[in-house]
């Protein structure tokens, strides 16, 4: 049969089991902080690259008349597109726009614009999607 410690004895016994389970509770925290890291990142990694980039905005890589307007006019332009909700309006919109842009090169001497982000393809109908 076991006896319990006594006096100075279970003093030291108690001190390290204290040691002891903080040890425990620190390394068990340090593992679900770790889990819960490993967790975000792995979810961060899925989350499409537009999702974190925000709202679409247009840019010299995303929009071939860029450098044929002027600053108000770039930003003007990115917020007129944001806030189409009909694609015949934002088709006919891109069309004016084009011609603007196409008009402008050739008063410059460049070639015209030509590629880019067909910003209106978001809001192209799907099949279904309209009335029957």
């Amino acid at each position: 049969m076991l006896l319990a410690p006594v006096g100075p004895i279970k003093e030291v016994v108690v001190m390290r089991q204290r040691a002891f389970y903080k040890r425990a509770s620190a390394r068990l925290a340090f593992f679900r902080n770790g889990a819960l890291l490993l967790l975000a990142a792995a979810a961060t990694l899925q989350t499409p690259e537009a999702a974190l980039a925000g709202p679409w905005r247009a840019n010299e890589g995303n929009t071939p008349g860029w450098a044929l307007m002027t600053p108000e006019e770039r930003v003007e332009h990115q917020a007129t597109v944001r806030e189409f909700t009909s694609y015949d309006a934002c088709r006919s919109y891109q069309i004016a726009h084009h011609r603007l842009m196409e008009e402008r090169a050739q008063q410059r001497g460049l070639p015209p614009p030509g590629g880019g982000h067909d910003f209106c393809a978001r809001l192209r109908p799907t099949r279904g999607s309209g009335p029957e």
